[in-house]
């Protein structure tokens, strides 16, 4: 004799009563964990604030240097302050004589721009003289030589 095994409509049907109070209470349950939930996230959105600053505030504090020291990075070298002469670069001359003249000369990196002799150039540096390839740079046009600037060589 052969049985064929039961149909999925005859197992539910027959147990019916059963499976509906099971299902019934799965979802409720998930209904009420949904509802703890969200009261749960809610309330904790009004916490005191002078709880998180003090938590922030029991964090170790740390040393960078030594951080980055045991994570092989070479020590940085403090850069060294720019020399005048740095700051300057002549880049030409036009030579008028001893109080005349004009230097095309760039400051700190910025597009140069023309100065005649006895203009002040940067800082109360005032342009001396220029003559050939070379200008003086220094405090008062009477006053000692600060800075001596000459073109680059012709390539």
């Amino acid at each position: 004799m052969l049985r064929y095994p039961p149909s999925f409509a005859t197992v539910f049907s027959a147990s019916s009563h059963v499976v509906l109070p099971v299902a019934s209470l799965l979802v409720w349950g998930a209904v009420a964990f949904s509802a703890v939930t969200w009261g749960l996230r809610w309330s904790a959105t009004g916490t005191n604030p002078s709880n998180t600053t003090a938590a922030a505030q029991a964090l170790p504090e740390v040393d960078v240097s030594a951080a980055a020291r045991s994570l092989g990075a070479a020590p940085v070298q403090a850069a060294a302050a720019p020399t005048l002469a740095s700051r300057f670069q002549l880049q030409g001359v036009m030579a008028g004589g001893p109080d005349a003249g004009a230097a095309l000369i760039a400051v700190d990196g910025k597009p140069a721009k023309p100065f005649r002799v006895g203009a002040v150039v940067a800082d109360g540096l005032v342009l001396q003289s220029a003559e050939g390839r070379r200008i003086s740079l220094g405090a008062s046009m009477d006053g000692p030589q600060a800075l001596l600037l000459e073109l680059p060589a012709k390539k």
